[in-house]
């Protein structure tokens, strides 16, 4: 079982994987783990591969990513997530996106970090935003209880100072 978790939430390109970065680059006791990097990792331990060669090689592995994921869910929806919270050490989850997947990190005592930027400046940042009406998208938007709520909607100097802000609070 995880030790501690902190996940992420935010809409596309609002800063979530930069912010995680800047955190693993402080918190050196944390890994990051996506939900659907457990997919890979166990389609990897199933194949002999590794999470990189999986990585590097995406379009080769997809379809066997797929059929493992949605085998999987059909097991019981919440069998990735239950994996990822069944590894050991202290994780940071990039890409939590739906209301029930919130819950579940939260009823496990997750750490939960918003990050909100405004559309103009998501839109800069990666282009056309896609699928913006989406549950991945929008899930999320009602969620009030929070841990922590990033404003970057500035620089990336403030947005290191506001990670840093958060890590001197979780580690006190």
């Amino acid at each position: 079982m995880v030790d501690k978790v902190i996940i992420f939430s935010g809409k596309q390109y609002s800063g979530k994987d930069t912010a995680a970065k800047i955190m693993l680059e402080k918190m050196t006791d944390y890994r990051r783990c996506a939900i659907g990097d457990i997919i890979k990792i166990t389609y990897g331990a199933q194949h002999n591969l590794t999470f990189e060669e999986i990585e590097a090689n995406k379009p080769k592995y997809r379809a066997g990513l797929i059929e493992l994921g949605n085998w999987g869910r059909a097991q019981d929806p919440d069998y990735w997530l239950k994996k990822l919270l069944e590894q050991s050490g202290n994780i940071i989850v990039t890409d939590v996106r739906v209301p029930h997947e919130y819950e579940i990190f939260k009823n496990a005592g997750a750490i939960t970090i918003r990050i909100n930027a405004d559309r103009d400046l998501r839109e800069a940042r990666g282009g056309t935003l896609v699928g913006e009406d989406d549950v991945t998208e929008v899930g999320l938007d009602n969620i009030t209880d929070w841990d922590f709520v990033i404003d970057n909607n500035s620089d990336y100097p403030t947005l290191v100072k506001n990670v840093e802000k958060i890590i001197e609070k979780i580690y006190s």
